[in-house]
């Protein structure tokens, strides 16, 4: 932040199943050494902690059916097989969520491969951008007069 003058860091869906993500940004903003990549066993403590929080927020079924979705996140990478992902998909209380993570092994480590690697869906890109007449004429953000015309908008 320092060396590019950025106003801010957008984390956006690096933090999802990844909620470390914030301890490490904060550490590396206040110059300090960022903690090493949490083995399985840490990051299915913070399932568990996770689905219980969702849990006193919403009920039990209710937070455990809302968990459903971050499990592929945080398993990531992991050797978890697809029986197990597929009733972790499907878990309804936390004392079946407790069962199926004690399935996997705590001490594998966190899958370095798949840092920097894309998260979330995937789609096809985009085959034009379209910017507003003007747009790159104004190189330092000081200048820019761009067109408005009413006409030449979709209205949404």
């Amino acid at each position: 932040v320092e060396q590019t003058g950025v106003a801010g860091v957008v984390v956006g869906r690096g933090c999802l199943g990844r909620p470390w993500l914030f301890r490490d940004l904060a550490a590396a903003f206040a110059g300090e050494q960022v903690a090493t990549l949490p083995v399985l066993g840490e990051v299915t403590a913070m399932m568990r902690r996770h689905a219980e929080l969702l849990s006193q927020h919403m009920g039990e079924e209710r937070g455990c059916k809302e968990f459903r979705k971050h499990v592929t996140w945080y398993l990531k990478g992991f050797a978890a097989g697809g029986t197990l992902r597929r009733s972790l998909g499907l878990v309804d209380s936390l004392a079946a969520l407790d069962d199926l993570l004690a399935e996997l092994d705590p001490h594998e480590p966190f899958p370095v491969r798949e840092l920097g690697t894309p998260r979330g869906r995937q789609g096809a890109p985009r085959s034009r951008v379209v910017l507003p007449e003007g747009w790159l004429d104004d190189t330092d953000g000081t200048g820019a007069v761009l067109r408005e015309d009413a006409g030449e908008t979709t209205g949404g």
